[in-house]
């Protein structure tokens, strides 16, 4: 089937030979725009007016994972010297907050992205790991796993306890709920 006919209002664009690869049961918003090597995985949600372009290097996106609305997934392709350039992976109940900028990283499952926080070329954010909002994870930097990161640049402020990781989890429990209620309200106002 054509994942543009199974995502109603979401601009689905192939290039260089590679068009985006939807799991079924991953919800994607109206306004959206996925472009090119992108793999999204079963459960996930990308909201309104995301764009994930992946026209020089994959981006690949696991399990229940969210990328919040407004969002900017992109990533770099090989230079000299760099051949394989900067994928962009996600990994499984991921939390992108609103307005993030994500380009070329590795975040870990389980982590976190702040509204509007930046993660450049090569960073990674290990998992249970929060990049707090409006950070900005300079190239190359690593968080390690269930640590907070602030600030522009970011550094590390503390670890993270129970309390805070748990939070995180309700958080990617909830925006799996609530992308079913969109994917059906959706569903009736576009069908």
């Amino acid at each position: 089937m054509n994942p543009a006919s199974q995502h109603p209002g979401v601009n689905i664009i192939a290039i260089h030979g590679k068009a985006p690869k939807i799991h079924e049961t991953a919800f994607i918003a109206p306004g959206c725009t996925i472009i090119g090597d992108v793999e999204i995985g079963a459960g996930s949600s990308i909201w309104y007016n995301c764009v994930l372009r992946a026209d020089v290097a994959p981006i690949r996106i696991g399990e229940r994972t969210n990328v919040q609305d407004g969002s900017v997934l992109h990533c770099d392709g090989p230079k000299p010297g760099d051949p394989d350039g900067c994928p962009l992976i996600i990994g499984d109940d991921v939390l992108i907050g609103h307005m993030a900028m994500v380009h070329g990283c590795t975040i870990a499952d389980r982590g976190f992205v702040g509204l509007g926080a930046i993660a450049m070329n090569k960073s990674v954010i290990g998992s249970d790991a929060m990049l707090a909002a409006g950070a900005m994870l300079t190239e190359g930097k690593v968080m390690e796993p269930r640590m907070l990161w602030a600030g522009r640049p970011a550094k590390p402020l503390r670890e993270l306890n129970d309390a805070a990781i748990a939070g995180m989890r309700l958080g990617v429990a909830h925006y799996a709920e609530n992308a079913e209620h969109h994917a059906e309200a959706v569903g009736e106002a576009l069908g």
